[in-house]
């Protein structure tokens, strides 16, 4: 990576928990590589009304204990940086106050008008904040480059996503805006536009000939821990499928962009999103699966259930599980069937995805049945990242008998110093004006479109149930029942890669 050119940085929100956890610890980080601009300010902006040392102390105490903080002159310079302005979205004037602001900085410090505008807010304040930005003519390019990055959840279903873009495109570009998705930023998620792309033994089978089915889980061992309240009005679908997983998928199921950049791959993603098969409305029982957590007994400790979680509703119908099957009609994928499952309060924390490849048209070998022994590439997104490959081999000893084996590559074994922060690669990313790993409006629009289905039937439908399952596990049992093989069923995945079973430690 590049050193960024020079630029001031402002965060909405910027002592807020996103800001102090990943946004600051990111430009710590890219400070200390030396990929920061040589002359670059940060400007937080927030309700409350305290200077700019007051600021610098609590940027300084969210920084405690990361690698390379030593508290030398370096570090001074990172925090002398930093400035702080009382801005509340509502009051035009406060608008007026930071445009002075940036101004000033511009001046003193020698920075044209390159701003990167960073939305670290609820997205309900963002029709407040983009007036307000343009009414000071600082969405206006004409002294420098203007970038938007705004944080999901990019709507809450098909209708107010197109309201919130309309509603931003009234005053920014499409290229001004960067809608960022943390996921995207993960290397291993990258890694799978190279294990494709780059690797001529792939692509030949990477389609309906010889693909069996997808299956994509991301599990998450914690409950929704301080955040009941907010997921309340957002579920498993909204906060996981809609944007982290479909992404997942679009890069499995895209075709080969004709380069690598962005232009180029965020069409081949859309071309995905729109190629997904609507889910009817009478499907929606038969296609997806939602559930709850309930309290269990988890290696001595009870875990409390979904309802019971503070700022959650007693007779709460939010889904803490969501598991789909669904079809690309396209010509790679057409009846190869994706399966999609995510939860929380599940026995472990991971992502992946599996592909799993159909059997050999004729059994030759005992023990050998059906695609209970297929061949499977299973790609680790997180933890204990690498990528899996299942075969089988000869048992030894008399007599054919196999077993399937793994192969496995640990993303570990490429002895790098550290593998980068998502936030920290986008942030960049964003400096630098790549918008490769950033999602673009029509991306986001077909996505909500695929989900909205879903939602309405999960929404005006009583009976299509919410099933309980108990803390630990791995979701409701009848999960199983979206495979379509009555002798298969999903991978269980643990802690290490090369490790399968239902008794993962949690």
């Amino acid at each position: 990576m590049n050193r960024a050119e020079n630029q001031i940085i402002v965060i909405f929100g910027g002592r807020g928990d996103l800001a102090m956890r990943k946004i600051v610890p990111a430009l710590y980080e890219l400070f200390i590589q030396g990929l920061m601009p040589e002359r670059f300010a940060v400007v937080a902006t927030g309700r409350s009304k305290v200077d700019d040392e007051v600021y610098r102390n609590e940027v300084s105490s969210a920084l405690t204990g990361k690698a390379g903080k030593e508290g030398g002159k370096g570090d001074d310079d990172f925090m002398r940086a930093f400035f702080y302005t009382t801005l509340d979205p509502l009051v035009p004037g406060d608008y007026r106050e930071l445009a002075g602001l940036l101004n000033r900085l511009r001046s003193e410090m020698k920075i044209q008008g390159n701003t990167l505008f960073y939305l670290s807010v609820p997205p309900e304040i963002y029709d407040e904040i983009s007036p307000g930005l343009a009414g000071q003519g600082l969405n206006s390019e004409a002294d420098g480059w203007k970038r938007l990055i705004i944080e999901k959840p990019f709507g809450y279903d098909y209708a107010s996503a197109v309201h919130l873009n309309r509603l931003l495109l009234e005053h920014w570009e499409e290229s001004q805006l960067f809608r960022i998705d943390h996921y995207l930023g993960k290397e291993t998620v990258q890694n799978i536009l190279v294990t494709r792309f780059s690797n001529g033994i792939f692509e030949p089978l990477w389609n309906r000939n010889y693909v069996h089915h997808v299956e994509i889980t991301s599990s998450e061992s914690l409950g929704v821990e301080k955040r009941g309240s907010y997921y309340e009005g957002t579920g498993a679908l909204r906060d996981m499928v809609q944007n982290h997983l479909l992404h997942l998928v679009g890069f499995i199921a895209m075709e080969p962009p004709s380069s690598i950049d962005s232009t180029s791959i965020r069409n081949e993603l859309v071309k995905v999103f729109e190629s997904l098969r609507p889910v009817k409305p009478e499907d929606v029982r038969k296609m997806t699966i939602r559930g709850q957590y309930t309290g269990a007994h988890v290696k001595g400790e009870w875990l409390g259930g979904y309802r019971e979680e503070e700022g959650v509703s007693k007779t709460s119908m939010t889904e803490t599980f969501a598991a789909l099957k669904f079809y690309i009609d396209n010509w790679r994928w057409g009846g190869v069937p994706f399966y999609i499952r995510t939860g929380k309060r599940l026995p472990t924390r991971v992502t992946e995805a599996v592909i799993h490849f159909k059997p050999t048209p004729h059994y030759l070998f005992s023990g050998e049945s059906a695609c209970e022994g297929c061949n499977q590439l299973i790609i680790r997104i997180q933890p204990d990242e690498g990528i899996l490959i299942k075969f089988g081999m000869k048992i030894p000893g008399g007599g054919f008998n196999v077993r399937n084996v793994n192969m496995d590559f640990h993303y570990s074994d490429l002895a790098v110093d550290r593998i980068p922060d998502a936030y920290e690669r986008l942030i960049h990313d964003c400096m630098n004006g790549d918008s490769t790993l950033y999602t673009r409006s029509d991306a986001v629009l077909a996505a909500w479109k695929f989900l909205d289905p879903v939602l309405q039937a999960w929404k005006d439908d009583p009976s299509i149930p919410v099933y309980g399952y108990p803390a630990g596990t791995w979701g409701p049992e009848t999960a199983d029942g979206l495979i379509e093989e009555p002798e298969l069923t999903w991978r269980y995945p643990c802690k290490n890669l090369a490790d399968d079973g239902v008794y993962c430690e949690l």
